[in-house]
């Protein structure tokens, strides 16, 4: 059923952060990598697609993708919930593409050289081409998501990406908002992040056919898992090691992006502090991150992001508690490990 030529799977190092427990990583993929290497033939095979010059700015995109999370969590969610088929690896490209695109627009909003080690699209080909590349990308997964006999797929695939796009919206209004509550904060991380977990775990097990009642827990594990997994990339901004990360940190600072850890100083700091830290953040310079620093780890702005991490990884792990006992449940419960573990490392610079 699967393709038997298998590519390499992406590694742990080129997602940011994630850089150690390389056979923990291994051991997750095992299960389902035949699965990953038959998407990534068809990825290729889709970008063959588009017209021809177009084409290579596609392959460009492709080449910038990271470990692969959201087919990981079709193929583990499908497999749990009752066994994967070729439909699940057509699930998998579509919901792939509607990120890449989601990442060549964060790149032009951003301003951002580099992504994973090389050059942006929009730092190599600019921000129209890039613009509209993201376009095509959001568009062809909306076609492939049409040709499946139901309309259930195509319907929410559209709305993910409707309320994904919403989200990066929402974040960008809230850029300087110094009034941003924790509630709407983490409610940007559930649309911007963790809708697209979330429908890679619901339509794995929709197209496994599984009970509504195992397809809403997967759908709640990957809403989880995905806010957890955004918490934990905004740590990695400040507490991250540039070595490992593979870029400079404060990048979010640099765009007025009010994040968990500068919310716990804005709750818990003195007057003083909080119009310092404003100040700081309304005029941004690199040279400011070391004071930055100074008041997240006063504050425990890192042991309070870590609670939380721990939080919406319990959840992410009550939900699929009632699942059967298969290796692929084995692998989304240690999914959830391998993130704690990872969140245990930030502020380890060695």
């Amino acid at each position: 059923m699967l393709a038997a030529e298998q590519k390499p799977i992406s590694s742990p190092e080129m997602e940011v952060g994630f850089h150690d427990s390389i056979p923990a990583w291994k051991q997750i993929l095992e299960p389902v990598e035949p699965f990953l290497s038959s998407v990534n033939q068809q990825l290729a095979t889709q970008v063959l697609e588009f017209e021809p010059k177009i084409a290579t700015f596609a392959q460009y995109a492709l080449n910038l993708q990271g470990k692969q999370l959201r087919p990981l969590l079709v193929a583990l969610s499908g497999e749990a919930a009752g066994g994967l088929n070729e439909k699940h690896v057509n699930l998998a490209v579509i919901i792939e593409m509607v990120h890449l695109a989601t990442l060549v627009h964060d790149d032009i909003m951003d301003g951002a050289d580099l992504r994973r080690g090389l050059p942006t699209l929009a730092a190599t080909w600019g921000n129209e081409i890039s613009v509209l590349l993201g376009d095509c990308l959001f568009a062809h997964a909306l076609k492939l998501a049409s040709s499946y006999p139901t309309t259930e797929i195509c319907r929410a695939v559209s709305s993910s990406t409707n309320t994904v796009c919403s989200g990066e919206i929402l974040q960008t209004l809230g850029q300087k908002n110094f009034s941003l509550s924790r509630a709407e904060y983490f409610k940007i991380l559930g649309m911007k992040t963790a809708e697209l977990f979330s429908l890679a775990c619901d339509l794995g097990a929709f197209l496994a056919e599984a009970p509504s009642a195992v397809r809403r827990s997967l759908n709640q594990y990957g809403q989880n898992l995905g806010v957890a997994y955004q918490i934990y990339d905004d740590c990695v901004d400040f507490f991250g090691c540039e070595r490992r990360v593979g870029k400079s940190l404060g990048t979010d600072l640099a765009k007025g992006k009010i994040t968990l850890p500068i919310l716990i100083v804005l709750e818990r700091g003195s007057p003083e502090e909080k119009e310092k830290l404003k100040e700081w953040i309304r005029d941004w310079n690199v040279s400011r991150f070391p004071g930055v620093l100074h008041l997240l780890n006063k504050h425990g702005a890192l042991s309070e992001s870590r609670r939380m991490i721990d939080h919406y990884l319990g959840e992410a792990r009550k939900q699929i508690e009632e699942l059967p006992v298969t290796k692929s449940k084995f692998s989304l419960n240690a999914l959830t490990e391998f993130l704690s573990q990872q969140t245990d490392a930030l502020g380890v610079h060695s």
